[in-house]
């Protein structure tokens, strides 16, 4: 399952609920070329507005932290926010931060931080993405789940599938689910096909459609 969520594209609302940012900051930090989604070419393409990676939700949710727990200053956190979009030969998640006062140093200037901490008055915080990275998986295990209010509803979002309808906290839009019902596949065969949802989600996908086909002819 977490593998699988390393490949997902997440969408702004997504990411403002995985991190605590809003939408107003990363559309500025994305205008103003501070944190810009990876994905960002290919989801204009796709008429997304804005589809972020795994690794951009880590990223913005270090910084979301750096900012309101240990209160670093922006320009600081430009050079994290650089520094997370670099390649990098071992896995990124292993990188370590260390944190004294408002300054961030990185793991290979350790000793340098070690040596700007004042003796009884600062401490060398170590920041670990692998934390960050595990905080990142349980919650979008969390977002997934989806609420009572959400089973057999129909939704639209400009982030998701390109504002298709969708089944209410997913991503499958109800054109898939009604394409599976014309091809004469039972609803017990259509569950097998998307196990997340339940019988009250293909009955609302297949009268949707129906009712989009009524209202077109």
């Amino acid at each position: 399952m977490h593998y699988v969520s390393e490949l997902l594209a997440f969408s702004a609302d997504q990411v403002r609920r995985l991190t605590g940012l809003s939408e107003r900051q990363l559309r500025y930090w994305d205008n103003t070329g501070f944190f810009s989604p990876a994905l960002g070419e290919t989801a204009a393409r796709a008429r997304f507005a804005r589809a972020y990676s795994f690794r951009d939700l880590v990223g913005l949710r270090a910084i979301a932290e750096m900012r309101n727990t240990y209160h670093i200053p922006l320009q600081e956190l430009r050079k994290v926010g650089a520094t997370l979009c670099e390649p990098f030969a071992a896995p990124w998640s292993d990188l370590t931060f260390y944190i004294v006062g408002h300054s961030v140093f990185y793991q290979e200037d350790k000793d340098a931080a070690i040596k700007r901490a004042r003796p009884g008055h600062q401490q060398v915080m170590p920041f670990e993405l692998t934390r960050i990275v595990g905080d990142v998986r349980r919650a979008i295990d969390r977002l997934r789940q989806r609420s009572k209010e959400q089973i057999g509803h129909v939704s639209r979002h400009r982030d998701i599938a390109g504002n298709q309808p969708v089944l209410d906290g997913t991503r499958i839009p109800t054109r898939a689910i009604w394409e599976f019902h014309a091809a004469g596949y039972a609803r017990r065969s259509i569950r097998r096909e998307y196990p997340q949802l339940t019988a009250e989600d293909i009955d609302a996908a297949i009268a949707y459609e129906e009712n989009s086909l009524s209202r077109a002819s």
